[in-house]
């Protein structure tokens, strides 16, 4: 067959080749990913504990035991966004905050390591 499937077949071919052969990159990004998560899980557990010592048994408050504030730092970190009420202490609305600007930095750094890792397999 003539024409541009031909090449666009083999140029598809070579592209899931780099993509799935182990190297270098595929360990840096698996190394980034792995940090990214466990500082995340670090933080969602200490930024829980502040939110139940600040937010728990308060009247209005969504807070009312350590698993609703691990909800609520979690629900924090992944969608920077919660169901819950807005926090009501002002130690509260900080620790959220803390989380809505950890979850946006965290997520710049995996995309820019996704980024760094294509972009290297370009290089090579």
């Amino acid at each position: 067959p003539t024409g541009a499937w031909p090449s666009l077949r083999a140029m598809v071919r070579e592209e899931l080749r780099r993509l799935i052969t182990w190297g270098e990159r595929h360990r840096r990004l698996l190394a980034r990913v792995i940090i990214a998560i466990a500082l995340s899980l670090v933080v969602d557990f200490v930024c829980a504990l502040l939110m139940w010592s600040y937010e728990s048994g308060l009247k209005g408050s969504s807070i009312h035991g350590f698993g609703d504030a691990l909800f609520f730092s979690t629900a924090q970190i992944v969608t920077v966004s919660s169901s819950y009420a807005n926090p009501l202490t002002n130690a509260g609305q900080i620790v959220d905050v803390v989380l809505e600007l950890w979850a946006i930095f965290v997520l710049t750094a995996v995309a820019g390591s996704f980024a760094s890792f294509f972009a290297s397999g370009d290089r090579s």
